[in-house]
C-alpha cells in the first residue's frame, strides 16, 4: 500500500512539473529570436576594418547582421569573415535603383551572403516637394515586380519605411496606399520603429493594423522633443538609447509576439554607437512578458 501511494505521488508530482513547463511564462524574455544589429550603426567602425568591427559586435553578444553596405568587399569574402567567426547575415539592404536595375546581381550576393530577406529602404523621389501618390504608385509597381523576381529565387522582398511615406492620403496614409496595394506574396515590410513615430505615428498599432505584413524591425528611438514632420530626415544627434525616446518597446515587443515578425535589428545612428549599444542591446534583452 505504501508502495503505491509512492508511485502515485510521484505521478502527481511529475504531472505537474510537465503541466508546469506547458503554461506560458509571465516572466521570461518577451523576445522570440535574439536581437541583430544594422551595419549602418558602425558605418565608420566598418569603413575602417571589417574584421575587427565584427569582432567587437560579437563581443557584444551579437551574431545577427543585417547588412547595407559590403563596405568594400566581395559578398563571398563578407561571408567568409561571417562564418568564420559563427555570424550570419540574415537580410541585405540594396538600393532602390539597384534592385530595379540590377536583380541578377542582388539575388547572386544575397545566396552568397546567406539571407533570408531583400530590404530596401528609401524610395526614391523629389525631396524639394512632397512625397507624392505618383511616388507611392510607382514603388507599388516597382515593388511588385522586384518582389516576384526575388522570390522566384527563393528569397523575400521588404521595404523599410522612411517617415515620408506616413502623410496624409484620402482616410489614412501614403504608407496605407503602399501596403494595401502591393501584392503580400512579393511584398512586405521592415518597420523602423524610428521613422514612424517621427511623423507622429504610433509603431503599434501600425503593427496590430498589418500584423501579417511586417518580417523584420529596427528597433530605434528618437528623443521626446524631436519635431514632428513628414521629411524623412533628422539629424543623427536625434537618436536617443532606446527606452529613453518616444517608442514604447514593451508595448511594442508583446503585440509583435501575434506578427509574422522574425528579426529585430537594433540601430543606432550617432557616433557614439560603441558605447551605447550594450546598453541598447541589455535593455532591449532585459524586457519581460
Amino acid at each position: 500500500m505504501k508502495f503505491r501511494i509512492l508511485i502515485l505521488i510521484s505521478i502527481f508530482f511529475l504531472a505537474e512539473i510537465f503541466t508546469a513547463c506547458d503554461r506560458p511564462s509571465d516572466t521570461g524574455e518577451i523576445l522570440l529570436s535574439d536581437p541583430g544589429v544594422v551595419s549602418y550603426s558602425f558605418r565608420y567602425q566598418f569603413e575602417e576594418d571589417v574584421p575587427s568591427t565584427l569582432d567587437m559586435i560579437k563581443e557584444m553578444g551579437i551574431t545577427n547582421i543585417e547588412f547595407s553596405s559590403l563596405f568594400g568587399l566581395t559578398a563571398a569574402e563578407l561571408r567568409e569573415k561571417l562564418d568564420e567567426r559563427g555570424m550570419v547575415c540574415t537580410s541585405y539592404g540594396v538600393g532602390y535603383n539597384t534592385l530595379m536595375e540590377n536583380p541578377e546581381q542582388v539575388i547572386s550576393d544575397a545566396h552568397t551572403l546567406g539571407v533570408k530577406y531583400v530590404r530596401v529602404a528609401s524610395i526614391p523621389h523629389d525631396r524639394s516637394a512632397n512625397f507624392s501618390i505618383d511616388d507611392a504608385r510607382r514603388a507599388v509597381e516597382d515593388f511588385n515586380r522586384a518582389g516576384e523576381i526575388l522570390s522566384e529565387a527563393g528569397l523575400h522582398f521588404l521595404y523599410h519605411n522612411h517617415g515620408y511615406e506616413f502623410r496624409p492620403y484620402n482616410d489614412g496614409t501614403l504608407f496605407d496606399y503602399i501596403v494595401q496595394n502591393t501584392d503580400p506574396e512579393y511584398v512586405n515590410f521592415e518597420m523602423d520603429l524610428g521613422w514612424v513615430v517621427h511623423p507622429g505615428h504610433d509603431p503599434v498599432e501600425l503593427l496590430q493594423k498589418y500584423p501579417d505584413r511586417f518580417y523584420a524591425t529596427h528597433l530605434k528611438d528618437f528623443s521626446r522633443d524631436i519635431e514632428h514632420n513628414y521629411s524623412g530626415r533628422a539629424p543623427a544627434e536625434a537618436n536617443v538609447p532606446l527606452g529613453e525616446g518616444l517608442v514604447d518597446f514593451p508595448a511594442f515587443l508583446k503585440a509583435a509576439q501575434d506578427s509574422n515578425i522574425e528579426y529585430h535589428y537594433i540601430e543606432y545612428e550617432d557616433l557614439d554607437v560603441v558605447e551605447v549599444m550594450p546598453g541598447n542591446i541589455e535593455y532591449i534583452t532585459s524586457i519581460k512578458k
